[in-house]
C-alpha cells in the first residue's frame, strides 16, 4: 500500500511540475502602425490551440501558454497576420500591425490625402480615437459624444437624434473642419455640420483623429478650432465581417450586418455595410429612424496602382424638440411633470394618419438624404515619389418639414417644407516627393464645385379638408399649391421637387465654386524637423433668384463676388530624447467669409452687402511638450488664437413694416489655453488616463453694427458696440476629465469616465455681456466581454453596456440670452434667470450591444 502512495504521490508531483513547467507567460503590446497607436481588442492565440486572449485598452496582452515554446498568432480585422515564436516565459515588446497595399493587408487608399499627425515629424496638439474605441463608445450617440474624451471638446447633445453639436477650444462646428477621408464635409455655404446625415460613419470607421488648433491638414480649410480626420474602413485583408444587434434606452434599435471579400488574386476586393435604427428619443417625442450602407469596390492591378470607389449614405427623418425658457423646464405644471424630458413642439389628436406617438404630430422634423461617392487612387510613381487623388461628389435632398397651424386652433393644414437641396462636386490631389534624405516636398489641389437648391413648397397635406393652399409670388401674383412631396427621405431623394411653380415662401439657387492650391516642405534631420505650409484659394458666389422674377420660372443672377483667401502655416520641433519632445508652431489664414452672410436677405433678394463684407483673419500660435515613458506618456499644449474681422449678420429683421438688417462688423476674440493629457498604465490590465484644459475666451475691443435696408443699403451712420472683456459662450472654458479601464479576467473589462465642465457663459447678441452658467459633472461606464470563436479565435462574440450620465445629474447644457439674474431667487435656477431659453442635458441613458464577427 505505501508502495502504491508513493507512486501515485511521484506520478502526481511529475504531472504538477510538467503542468508548472507548461504555465509559460508570454506578453506584448500592439501596435498600428500606421496610426501610431495601440490596438485594443487584437486576438492573440498560441497556434494549434483555442487558447488565446484579447489585447487591453492599450493594445498590451498577457497569455499563459500551454506549451513551453511554439508561436503567438496575433491578429486584428484588416491588418497583417504576426506569427511570433517563443520559448519560455518571454516578453514580445511591441508587436506592429501594419495595413499596406499587399494582397496580404488592408488596402488603405487616398492615404496621401488624409492629414494624420503622425505622417509629420513636427507635432501637433492631437488626439487619436481608435476604431475599438469608437465601437465600444459610440453606442446610438452621434460623434461629438465620443470625442469628450479629449482636452478642450465639448458635447453638446441638443435634443433630437442626429442634432449633436461639438465645441473645440471655444469654437463651434462651423469654425471646425471635418474631413472624411481627406474630403471636406462642413456645409459649403455656412460650415454647418449636420450629424444626422452621417450616423452611419461610425459604423465604418477606422479611427478618428481630433488636431487641435493649426492641426496638420495642409488644405486651405482655414479651421478656427482645430481639425478632425475622420478615416474609414476601404477593403479588408481577409474575407470576413460582422453582425451587430443593439438596444437602448426609450425603444432605441439598430442592427447592422458588414461583409468584405478580402482582396483575390487580380486585385479585386468588395465590401458592404447596411443597418437600420429607430427610437423614440430622449426627448418627448423626438422619435426617429434610418438607414445606412457602405460600399467599397477596390482593385489594385499590380504595387504602383490602387484604386477604390466608396459610396455611402445614412437616409433618415427625426422629429426635433423645441425650445423653452428654462422656468417652463422647471415648473411641473407647465411641462406636465416632464421636466427636461419636456417637448412642446407638437399636435395633440391631430387629425392625420401620420401621427407618430400616442396621437401626437411633431411641430418640426428633419428629413434628408444625401450619398457622398468618391473614387481614389494612388499611383507610387517610384520609391521617391507617390501620387494621391480623390475625386468625390454628394446630392443632398431633404428639407426641414414644419407643421403648419394658421388658425391657431390646434389644427395642422399642411406640412411646409424648407427644403436645402444640394449638387456637390470636388477634387482632392497631392503629391508628394522625396527630395533628399532631409527634405520632403509636397503639393496639391483642392477644387469643389457646389449648387445649393433652397425653397419652400408643400410635404403633406394633414388635414383631410384641405388639398391646397394659396401663396402668391411678385411675378404671378396668387397661385396655387396642389402638390406635396412626401416626408420619406428615400422618396424626397429620387423625386424632388423641380417644379417651380409648386414652390412658395422663397425660391433661389447659389452657385459656390472653389479652387485652391497648397504645398508643404518639410525638413528633418537628427533631432531637429521643421515644415512650412502655404495655401492660396478663390472662391466664387453667385445668387439666382426664380420666385420673384418677371418670367415665372426663369431664374435672374445677382451681383457675383469672388473671394482670396490664403493659409500661411510653419513650425518646428526638437527631440531632446527619444523621451522628450518639444514644438512650437505658427500660423495666419485669411479666411472668405461663408455665403449665407454675404447677400442682404437670401430668402428675398440677390443684392450684395455694400460695403461688402471682408475676411476674416485668424492668427495662431501653439507650442508644445511630449513626454514618452514606459508606464506613462503626456502632451502638454499652449495656444493663442485670435479671430479677428469676425462678422455677425442678423437679415431677418422687421422694424414696424420695414426690412432692417443688422451686420455686426469687425468682430474680435481671442481664445488661449493650456491642455494636459496623461496616458498612464499603473497595472498589466489596469489603465487610467486624463486632461484638463483650461481656457480664456473672450471679445476684446468694440464692433460696429450697421443696419441695411432690404436692397443693402446702410440705414443711418455706424454704432460703435462695446464688447470688450465679454466672455465667448457655448461651451464650458475649463474641462477636465479621467477614464479608466480594468480587465479583471481575460477579455472580461470594465471602464468608467468622469467629466468636468467648468467657466460657461450663454450665447446671446453682443450688446450686453454673457451669462455665467453653473457648472456641472457627468459620470459614463461600460462593460466588455469578448469569446473566442473557432480555430485560433477567428471568430468572437463581443458584448457590451454602456451607461451614461450614472447618477442621472440634472444641468443646464446651454443657454441662449442675456436676461441678468432676478431679485428675486425663485425667478433663477442656480443664478440664471429662468426668463432666458435654455436646455438641459439628458439624464440616465443606456445602450447594449452583441457582436459577432467572423
Amino acid at each position: 500500500m505505501k508502495k502504491i502512495t508513493r507512486l501515485l504521490f511521484l506520478a502526481g508531483a511529475l504531472m504538477f511540475t510538467a503542468f508548472s513547467m507548461a504555465q509559460t507567460v508570454v506578453t506584448g503590446t500592439v501596435m498600428d502602425a500606421e496610426m501610431a497607436a495601440p490596438l485594443p481588442g487584437a486576438n492573440i492565440v498560441e497556434k494549434g490551440t483555442t487558447n488565446g486572449v484579447s489585447s487591453n485598452f492599450d493594445g498590451e496582452f498577457s497569455i499563459i501558454t500551454q506549451s513551453t515554446e511554439g508561436e503567438i498568432v496575433i491578429s486584428y480585422v484588416g491588418y497583417t497576420k504576426v506569427v511570433v515564436k517563443f520559448s519560455g516565459s518571454t516578453s514580445l515588446g511591441n508587436i506592429t500591425l501594419t495595413p499596406d497595399n499587399t494582397l496580404e493587408e488592408v488596402v488603405i487608399i487616398g492615404s496621401g490625402i488624409i492629414d494624420l499627425a503622425e505622417d509629420r515629424k513636427t507635432p501637433v496638439a492631437v488626439s487619436t480615437i481608435t476604431a475599438n474605441q469608437i465601437r465600444e463608445k459610440a453606442g446610438n450617440s452621434d460623434l461629438p459624444e465620443v470625442l469628450k474624451q479629449t482636452p478642450s471638446v465639448q458635447s453638446v447633445q441638443a435634443g433630437g437624434f442626429g442634432d449633436g453639436q461639438m465645441f473645440l477650444r471655444g469654437f463651434d462646428q462651423t469654425n471646425t473642419a471635418f474631413l472624411l477621408n481627406g474630403q471636406p464635409i462642413n456645409g459649403m455655404e455656412d460650415g454647418k455640420m449636420y450629424w444626422s446625415n452621417w450616423s452611419g460613419v461610425l459604423d465604418v470607421a477606422n479611427a478618428v483623429q481630433v488636431q487641435r488648433g493649426l492641426g496638420a491638414s495642409k488644405l486651405a480649410i482655414s479651421s478656427v478650432g482645430g481639425t478632425v480626420n475622420i478615416v474609414t474602413k476601404t477593403i479588408d485583408r481577409r474575407e470576413g465581417g460582422f453582425f451587430q444587434q443593439m438596444v437602448g434606452n426609450d425603444n432605441y434599435i439598430k442592427s447592422t450586418a458588414y461583409y468584405s471579400t478580402g482582396v483575390n488574386e487580380k486585385g479585386w476586393s468588395f465590401g458592404a455595410l447596411f443597418g437600420y435604427w429607430q427610437g423614440d428619443g430622449y426627448v418627448d417625442y423626438t422619435q426617429g429612424q434610418g438607414q445606412t450602407y457602405y460600399i467599397s469596390v477596390g482593385y489594385q492591378p499590380n504595387d504602383n496602382h490602387a484604386l477604390n470607389f466608396m459610396l455611402t449614405g445614412a437616409p433618415q427623418w427625426h422629429a426635433a424638440a423645441g425650445g423653452n425658457s428654462i422656468s417652463k423646464y422647471l415648473d411641473p405644471e407647465k411641462n406636465n411633470g416632464r421636466g427636461r424630458r419636456f417637448n412642446d413642439w407638437n399636435f395633440s389628436g391631430a387629425n392625420s394618419d401620420n401621427n407618430l406617438h400616442g396621437g401626437v404630430y411633431p411641430g418640426g422634423r428633419n428629413i434628408y438624404h444625401k450619398p457622398v461617392a468618391n473614387l481614389s487612387w494612388d499611383w507610387t510613381i517610384n520609391d521617391k515619389s507617390e501620387l494621391s487623388t480623390v475625386l468625390y461628389g454628394s446630392m443632398g435632398r431633404g428639407s426641414f418639414a414644419q407643421a403648419i397651424d394658421n388658425d391657431r386652433n390646434g389644427i395642422i393644414e399642411y406640412v411646409r417644407g424648407s427644403n436645402n437641396n444640394h449638387n456637390w462636386y470636388g477634387l482632392v490631389t497631392n503629391y508628394n516627393n522625396q527630395l533628399t534624405e532631409t527634405l520632403n516636398f509636397n503639393v496639391g489641389a483642392d477644387v469643389r464645385l457646389y449648387n445649393g437648391i433652397h425653397f419652400r413648397d408643400v410635404r403633406e397635406f394633414v388635414n383631410p379638408n384641405i388639398n391646397s393652399v394659396s401663396a402668391s409670388s411678385g411675378y404671378s401674383g396668387n397661385y396655387e399649391l396642389t402638390q406635396a412631396g412626401g416626408i420619406n427621405p428615400w422618396n424626397v431623394f429620387f423625386n424632388p421637387n423641380t417644379d417651380h411653380s409648386q414652390r412658395f415662401g422663397y425660391d433661389y439657387e447659389e452657385q459656390i465654386n472653389y479652387a485652391g492650391i497648397f504645398g508643404q516642405l518639410e525638413y528633418s534631420k537628427d533631432q531637429l524637423s521643421a515644415f512650412f505650409q502655404g495655401a492660396l484659394s478663390n472662391q466664387s458666389h453667385v445668387r439666382t433668384e426664380f420666385l420673384n422674377t418677371a418670367t415665372p420660372g426663369q431664374g435672374e443672377e445677382g451681383g457675383k463676388v469672388n473671394n482670396i483667401g490664403y493659409n500661411l502655416k510653419a513650425g518646428a520641433a526638437y527631440t531632446i530624447t527619444d523621451m522628450h519632445k518639444v514644438f512650437v508652431n505658427a500660423g495666419f489664414y485669411s479666411r472668405q467669409p461663408f455665403h449665407d452672410i454675404l447677400y442682404v436677405n437670401d430668402r428675398a433678394s440677390n443684392e450684395l452687402y455694400n460695403p461688402e463684407i471682408e475676411n476674416q483673419e485668424i492668427t495662431g500660435f501653439e507650442a508644445g511638450y511630449q513626454f514618452g515613458g514606459e508606464k506613462i506618456q503626456a502632451n502638454l499644449n499652449l495656444y493663442h488664437t485670435t479671430w479677428a474681422k469676425r462678422t455677425l449678420v442678423d437679415n431677418n429683421g422687421l422694424e414696424g413694416d420695414d426690412y432692417v438688417g443688422e451686420q455686426t462688423f469687425g468682430v474680435k476674440q481671442v481664445h488661449m489655453g493650456v491642455e494636459l493629457e496623461v496616458f498612464t498604465q499603473p497595472l498589466d490590465n489596469l489603465r487610467v488616463n486624463g486632461f484638463l484644459s483650461l481656457g480664456d475666451w473672450q471679445f476684446k475691443d468694440s464692433a460696429i453694427l450697421r443696419e441695411f435696408d432690404e436692397d443693402g443699403n446702410q440705414l443711418g451712420d455706424d454704432e460703435v458696440v462695446d464688447i470688450d472683456g465679454y466672455d465667448v459662450g457655448g461651451a464650458a472654458q475649463v474641462t477636465a476629465g479621467i477614464n479608466a479601464s480594468y480587465e479583471f479576467l481575460p477579455r472580461l473589462s470594465v471602464d468608467g469616465a468622469w467629466n468636468w465642465y467648468n467657466d460657461m457663459y450663454s450665447t446671446g447678441a453682443l450688446d450686453q455681456p454673457t451669462l455665467a452658467m453653473p457648472s456641472y459633472d457627468l459620470v459614463d461606464a461600460g462593460l466588455s466581454y469578448k469569446m473566442l470563436l473557432g480555430e485560433n479565435g477567428r471568430n468572437s462574440l463581443q458584448f457590451r453596456l454602456n451607461i451614461n450620465n450614472v447618477f442621472g445629474e440634472v444641468y443646464l447644457e446651454s443657454v441662449n440670452g442675456n436676461m441678468a439674474a432676478s431679485m428675486n431667487p425663485e425667478e433663477n435656477y442656480k443664478g440664471v434667470n429662468t426668463s432666458n431659453t435654455g436646455r438641459f442635458g439628458y439624464g440616465r441613458t443606456w445602450n447594449t450591444s452583441i457582436r459577432f464577427n467572423f
